[in-house]
């Protein structure tokens, strides 16, 4: 069952399931209970960076109190998924594909 689903800033449809958000949060308890900022995040990062490893991995970013949320997502054509989501203070290296100004 589908728990968190939006249409990211980059067009495409992102998803995970009530069971990987308890797998992910359970790896990152601070974002337990951050469901709506990770929406927001995906829909209106300040940030979006293709991941240095791999090209169909996308990282985005928007500012979380004095840190950044980062949602890391897998995109396979016009869908995806989150792979993890978590607190930082730095942005990693990676082509940018969308920054705001």
């Amino acid at each position: 069952m589908l728990y968190i689903e939006v249409i990211s800033k980059l067009g495409k449809h992102i998803r995970t399931t009530k069971r990987h958000w308890d797998y992910i949060t359970s790896k990152h308890e601070s974002i337990i209970g951050m469901e709506k900022q990770i929406e927001e995040t995906l829909k209106n990062p300040v940030y979006a960076r293709l991941s240095k490893e791999d090209k169909e991995v996308y990282l985005y970013y928007a500012a979380c109190g004095k840190y950044f949320m980062c949602v890391v997502c897998r995109h396979l054509n016009g869908d995806g998924f989150i792979i993890t989501a978590y607190l930082t203070d730095n942005i990693k290296k990676g082509v940018a594909v969308y920054e705001t100004n």
